[in-house]
């Protein structure tokens, strides 16, 4: 800003260029910003002292030409306002309504943590789901009205059941996910969302990195936490146990929500999946006491239709 108001000064007292800057001087102060800054302020400017501010004025007037006309400026996402500091003219700057914004977005993005989930989640809104007569399946529209509710009135003082979304693949249950965590960004509500499969490998492979325990603790602490694609390899019997076993007694102890998406069924999920393990070992009991946490933290709501991916 300095190199700039010395630019301005030397081009005000260049003898070649005085007449040019007295004709530009004359459209700075008919401009309705600096005549209305020196009609408010007439009480306690000089004729000396808005000499001396020509620099500023002129300065004022020229970044916001730049603005308007979409060429770079001194800073850029800022725009001039005039003040008066001390009796002296001076130029500050202040965000524009478009950077605000910006960093608003980019602020809601952070609050929605993503981990081994597709690009689309950033983008998935309640307004673009699939509810034309064409797509608006009872398990769909169920569905979406339980997630909206579930934004409209969560609290973190109160605890609120998550949904356990099931259906077939392209049904939208991840999308709808995706739409409910961004909607909770909108309250400034952090959202976690995770890819378990995806996840599930990467806590195998942190073993050798013994980070576990701090990605365990990453992922169970998020005030809502998303679970998607549940079921979806065979589980190993340390992480249903010492990674889905935790994350979920932990939340159910703290009373923390949490969602599910699945093409299993409740049922289907204790006793296709958490059942048996890799090895095809079973264990009913264990798989039970997961079967709970899951029970307590979500409510089922079973989504049909058809494969939405197939819309593009």
């Amino acid at each position: 800003m300095e190199s700039l108001n010395k630019t301005i000064q030397k081009m005000m007292q260049g003898r070649n260029v005085a007449a040019n800057m007295d004709q530009i001087m004359k459209q700075v102060y008919a401009d309705p910003e600096v005549r209305a800054f020196l009609n408010q302020h007439r009480d306690q400017l000089t004729a000396e002292s808005v000499r001396r501010g020509r620099s500023k004025l002129y300065e004022f007037f020229h970044e916001k030409q730049l603005i308007k006309e979409g060429k770079a400026t001194v800073a850029p996402g800022y725009s001039p306002q005039l003040q008066l500091d001390s009796g002296q003219i001076d130029v500050t700057y202040v965000p524009t309504q478009q950077l605000i914004e910006r960093r608003h977005q980019a602020h809601l993005r952070q609050l929605v943590n993503s981990i081994n989930m597709p690009k689309f989640i950033r983008r998935a809104t309640f307004a673009d789901y699939y509810l034309d007569d064409q797509n608006a399946t009872a398990g769909r529209v169920a569905a979406y009205s339980a997630a909206e509710e579930f934004v409209k009135t969560y609290s973190p003082d109160h605890f609120q059941p998550g949904l356990y979304l099931t259906g077939s693949f392209g049904v939208g249950k991840t999308y709808l996910l995706a739409a409910t965590a961004n909607a909770l960004a909108q309250r400034e509500v952090a959202t976690t969302m995770v890819h378990f499969p995806s996840f599930a490998v990467e806590m195998k492979n942190s073993i050798r990195n013994n980070n576990a325990g701090e990605k365990i603790d990453a992922v169970k602490r998020s005030p809502v936490l998303m679970l998607d694609d549940i079921g979806a390899d065979a589980m190993s019997t340390w992480v249903r146990d010492d990674v889905l076993g935790v994350i979920l007694e932990y939340r159910m102890q703290e009373e923390l929500p949490t969602f599910f998406s699945s093409n299993f069924s409740m049922a289907e999920l204790e006793k296709q999946h958490l059942a048996i393990n890799n090895q095809g070992v079973v264990e009913p009991v264990k798989a039970a006491r997961i079967m709970e946490r899951i029970e307590f933290l979500s409510r089922e709501i079973q989504m049909n239709g058809e494969n939405l991916r197939k819309k593009g």
